[in-house]
C-alpha cells in the first residue's frame, strides 16, 4: 500500500510509484492476488505534468507488470479529490487499468479479493 500525506513533490511521487511498481513486479509471482491500493485520504494536490506522466508512463507500466485494478482510500480533502478524480478519467480513457474508490483499508481488500 502507498500512503501519501499532503502535497507530494514530482521526484517523490515518481520515486514512490516506480519503486512500489518495482515490488510489485518482484513480488507478484510469488503472490497471485497481490494487487495495488493507494491510501489516499490524506493526498493533497498533484501537479499537471505529474498527471501526464502517470498515465503516459506509469500507468502503461503497471498494466504490462499486470495490475489491472487501481483502488484508492477515498482522499479527504477537496485538493485530492480533484486530484484523484481527473487521475482516475484520464486513466480509464488510455488504458486497460481499472479505478475503484473505498472508505477503508478492510474495504480495499475486499475489493481486490472479489
Amino acid at each position: 500500500m502507498v500512503r501519501w500525506n499532503g502535497f507530494v513533490n514530482s521526484q517523490n511521487l515518481r520515486f514512490l510509484l516506480n519503486k512500489g511498481l518495482e515490488l510489485y513486479q518482484h513480488y507478484a509471482r510469488q503472490y497471485p492476488s497481490l494487487g495495488w491500493v493507494t491510501d489516499a485520504r490524506r493526498f493533497g494536490a498533484m501537479l499537471p505534468a505529474d498527471q501526464q506522466w502517470a498515465v503516459a508512463d506509469w500507468n502503461h507500466r503497471a498494466y504490462a507488470a499486470g495490475i489491472r485494478r487501481l483502488v484508492f482510500l477515498n482522499p479527504e480533502n477537496i485538493f485530492g479529490q480533484i486530484a484523484i478524480q481527473q487521475y482516475a478519467q484520464n486513466t480509464a480513457h488510455a488504458t486497460g487499468l481499472r479505478v475503484t474508490y473505498v472508505s477503508s483499508v478492510e474495504a480495499a481488500a475486499r475489493e481486490l479479493a472479489g
